[in-house]
């Protein structure tokens, strides 16, 4: 068994502030999670998408962890137009989520 620590966050969390921007002739509002992550209120509920659609990371998130590879995922949602960096960024923030909800705990890996 492999025991992993993790390391709380000591930075106090920022408050994002909502931006409004003009996209396809309409407002898009949204909270920029990261350069290519957002949280837009209008759209799939305010759960993370893909700035400028409609793909939630969670989807993304679910294809790797099935196997596939960032440039299969990518190519899988070639319409959206998200690229390898807007994955890698998603990859971090779940990270980095994961990291805060464990608190420091010490985690057990079977």
């Amino acid at each position: 068994m492999k025991m992993i620590k993790s390391t709380p966050n000591k930075r106090k969390a920022s408050k994002k502030k909502l931006v409004q921007e003009m996209y396809g002739g309409e407002v898009y509002e949204y909270y920029p999670l990261g350069k290519y992550i957002v949280a837009a209120p209008g759209v799939c509920g305010g759960r993370p998408t893909f700035k400028y659609t409609r793909l939630e990371v969670r989807m993304i998130l679910a294809l790797l962890a099935a196997g596939e590879t960032i440039e299969q995922a990518v190519q899988a949602y070639s319409e959206s137009k998200i690229s390898p960096e807007a994955v890698k960024e998603a990859i971090q923030l779940a990270k980095q989520a994961f990291l805060r909800s464990t608190n420091g705990r010490q985690l057990t890996i079977a």
